[in-house]
């Protein structure tokens, strides 16, 4: 009987850690958590006229707002470069004042953490 009952107390204690951290990633995002959430950073030429090159992208690993947020941030904090990421789609809109190869793209995204799985060009 009071082997059942710290059996039932550790699955309570577990349900109980588990749901704090769901709320936790729901309120905060995965990556957002202790203060560490990304702040949006805006291109310096925020006229997509500006930008006649354009791809989309299809990006692996991202899990919430901030993820997002940090992949948007590297390509707005490079010279040349305009991006908008879709968080639900895993894509991102790259635009680009000057021809760039994929390689270039994929290397901004690795150095942010992420795996891009394709680039398509219009």
């Amino acid at each position: 009987m009071a082997a059942t009952i710290i059996i039932v107390i550790i699955i309570i204690i577990i349900v109980l850690a588990v749901i704090i951290n769901y709320r936790k990633k729901v309120t905060q995002g995965c990556c957002g958590a202790d203060g560490d959430a990304a702040e949006k950073v805006i291109p310096k030429d925020v006229d997509l006229a500006d930008y006649p090159y354009a791809c989309t992208i299809l990006i692996e690993g991202m899990t919430c707002k901030n993820c997002a947020a940090r992949i948007e941030n590297r390509f707005n904090q490079t010279e040349g470069y305009f991006a908008k990421v879709n968080l639900r789609k895993n894509s991102a809109e790259i635009h680009t004042k000057t021809p760039v190869d994929d390689g270039e793209i994929k290397s901004i995204v690795a150095k942010a953490g992420y795996h891009v799985t394709e680039v398509q060009r219009a």
